[in-house]
């Protein structure tokens, strides 16, 4: 594995807001992704009140080679958390969150009923909040993808993850082509919908591949991209084949916008939530007809991990 380049080492925040944010989390019984799959831009955002929200438990029915969050039997949902979620938002005074979950393959619905009920309190509860939902594949179900979209939140964010051709050895459990699928089909059911999906890169790919999804997701009227390097969790994870260099994210990130996408994030340390308001904001005003605003910093605050 190559040695880990300077661009890609960066101080953690750490003092009295950090250790603030991780006990009211853990008071609360509140999960993150953040903490859950040790993303690189945690400390940041706990440092600034952000996070994204992980539903559905913190043990994953699956075990993609990529990912950090624990699998293996998880408990049955808690019906209490959609109200101390709500809590939470309130508590932060957040104006966009981002939710996420497990893959709960052992659910009827694959957990398409939380993500609603979730939705529909966070609606109740805290009024004029902007809701994107990072969800997993459902098992290609139409029905579960319906719950969520019928709940109407803003963004629907469903990541590929990789190219094709490495899903055998990245996310032996998923498929490429049901992914693209369920955004597709998400776009049908509500074409208002802000669709959104993510990958890394440096598992092995080539340019041309990452070119060739980024066709795959337009095709599926997918709005948004985010675009970001590969760290392994742990020397039992899949090996990083590659540290793209930081101007060749640059050159992703533009390529997708003359491919048609509405907004694109793509940098070393871009995560699929990554200034999630912001693009949500420059994806509709693209959808308007108004210059693209770029991913420039929002109003008020935000449950997205920024690098």
């Amino acid at each position: 594995m190559p040695a880990r380049p300077e661009w890609l080492r960066k101080r953690l925040p750490v003092g009295a807001d950090v250790q603030a944010m991780e006990g009211n989390l853990e008071q609360n019984r509140i999960h993150t992704i953040c903490q859950e799959a040790c993303c690189p831009n945690q400390g940041k955002c706990f440092s600034r009140g952000v996070a994204t929200f992980l539903i559905l438990g913190k043990v994953c029915t699956r075990n993609c080679r990529f990912c950090a969050v624990g699998s293996g039997t998880p408990e049955a949902p808690d019906s209490g958390e959609p109200r101390r979620l709500a809590a939470e938002v309130l508590r932060l005074r957040l104006r966009f969150v981002v939710i996420t979950s497990v893959t709960r393959d052992d659910l009827p619905d694959g957990g398409a009923g939380h993500f609603a009920r979730v939705i529909e309190t966070l609606r109740r509860e805290c009024p004029g909040v902007g809701i994107e939902v990072l969800v997993p594949d459902f098992q290609g179900s139409s029905a579960a993808l319906r719950t969520v979209v019928d709940a109407a939140p803003e963004v629907l964010n469903h990541n590929v993850e990789t190219v094709p051709r490495l899903y055998a050895s990245v996310r032996p459990q998923a498929d490429y082509r049901r992914s693209m699928n369920l955004l597709r089909e998400a776009k049908a059911m509500n074409p208002s919908l802000t669709t959104k999906s993510g990958l890394m890169v440096g598992l092995g790919e080539t340019r041309e591949e990452v070119l060739e999804v980024m066709v795959d997701l337009r095709s599926a009227s997918c709005d948004v991209i985010t675009i970001g390097q590969y760290l392994r969790p742990s020397t039992a994870h899949h090996p990083v084949a590659e540290y793209v260099r930081p101007e060749f994210f640059e050159q992703y990130r533009l390529e997708a916008l003359r491919s048609g996408f509405r907004a694109a994030a793509a940098s070393p340390f871009v995560r699929s939530s990554y200034r999630a308001q912001a693009l949500f904001d420059a994806a509709r005003g693209a959808q308007r007809g108004r210059a693209m605003p770029g991913t420039a910093n929002p109003k008020g605050r935000t449950a997205r991990p920024e690098a």
